[in-house]
């Protein structure tokens, strides 16, 4: 019986990756399929929680890491089944990230470890789809310090394997304005929480997006609401409205200087408690001489990345990483979520490609 080929291991590879139930929260049951596939492969395999860490063999050489997150979003009610529909994979994770995935595991399994002017490590982890605390990276870089010698990590997040640098930093905060209950037909006898925000919405549906330049590369900075909660019925006149202000902010801002600009745009006119910090992500430069070789073996193209990922808790880190993977970033959390299989061979050929090449 012929062996398949690549395009085809790959798209299995996918398939059943998208067909193992990983919902955030819910990773076990693949956590623990992935570890009975990657032993085999891995010259020592660790586990943390739902996360595994596979080793190729240390031998003193650079080290590259890939990462990958397990977990995906909750499934749209609607969604069509997992399958395979001409040159598309369908199914829910399949670009956000289990065709990432599969190129890490195939890498494993099909190169030369032993051969490799690098040594490899690849991270399997859970729970990225949600808050920055859980995060299953987060404790996995804290008892496996052996990743902080990583010369160079790529999280295989979509990006139509264009390599995109940086990350945006995110915050959450519940901005609260405050008034006092009343009858609706005597609204003088109250104050209207919600019409005391309209000057605030108004500002921010005004705003512009603030483009930033870090290392040759824009980043816009954007503050939106995102939701919005207040009322205890109908005839009452509103004492409270929560909304939940989320803003965007480019590599190089600190937290503390995020949230005073958050300050500073709702200035006093409501109560504000930050409720989800998330670093910005540094920008690699080809001054790192293992991504100078990746773009000189691969010819990728190079923009930055407008949205968080992981590459920002790496970089805090001290860990050089970019974005780069085979998904489609318009089918992140889509509806009717594919990739497309031609993709996912070229991302694991243009791994391939710097892997194997030498240095110089």
């Amino acid at each position: 019986m012929n062996s398949p080929s690549l395009s085809e291991l790959l798209a299995e590879r996918t398939l059943w990756l998208c067909e193992q139930p990983s919902v955030i929260t819910h990773e076990r049951a693949l956590c623990d399929a992935m570890e009975q596939r990657l032993r085999p492969l891995s010259a020592r395999l660790q586990r943390v929680g739902n996360t595994l860490v596979c080793w190729g063999p240390r031998r003193g050489r650079p080290l590259v890491g890939l990462f990958g997150h397990l977990d995906t979003v909750p499934e749209h009610p609607q969604s069509r089944p997992t399958s395979v529909e001409g040159t598309r994979i369908y199914g829910l994770g399949s670009s956000d990230m289990k065709s990432g995935l599969a190129i890490m595991w195939t890498l494993l399994d099909q190169l030369d470890l032993e051969a490799l002017p690098v040594d490899l490590v690849a991270v399997f982890y859970d729970q990225e789809e949600g808050s920055f605390a859980l995060n299953g990276l987060g404790p996995t870089l804290e008892q496996v310090t052996e990743l902080a010698e990583i010369a160079l990590g790529f999280a295989l997040e979509p990006s139509d394997n264009v390599v995109q640098v940086g990350a945006v930093g995110t915050l959450h905060a519940r901005v609260s304005f405050r008034g006092k209950a009343c009858h609706s037909a005597r609204p003088w006898q109250g104050e209207n929480a919600v019409q005391n925000a309209g000057t605030f919405l108004a500002e921010l549906a005004v705003r512009e997006p603030v483009t930033v330049d870090c290392g040759g590369f824009p980043f816009r900075e954007v503050m939106n609401v995102t939701m919005a909660q207040g009322g205890r019925a109908r005839n009452i006149i509103p004492e409270t409205f929560d909304l939940n202000v989320n803003y965007r902010f480019a590599p190089g801002k600190s937290l503390e200087r995020a949230q005073q600009d958050v300050l500073d745009a709702v200035a006093g006119r409501a109560d504000v408690v930050f409720e989800d910090l998330s670093p910005s992500g540094k920008v690699v430069t080809r001054a790192n001489p293992l991504f100078d070789r990746f773009l000189r073996c691969t010819n990728a193209e190079v923009a930055p990345k407008q949205a968080w990922t992981d590459v920002a808790r790496l970089t805090q880190a001290g860990i050089d990483a970019v974005n780069f993977g085979p998904g489609l970033s318009s089918q992140a959390h889509q509806k009717d979520e594919y990739v497309e299989v031609a993709l996912i061979e070229q991302g694991y050929r243009m791994f391939e490609s710097f892997l194997c090449s030498s240095p110089g």
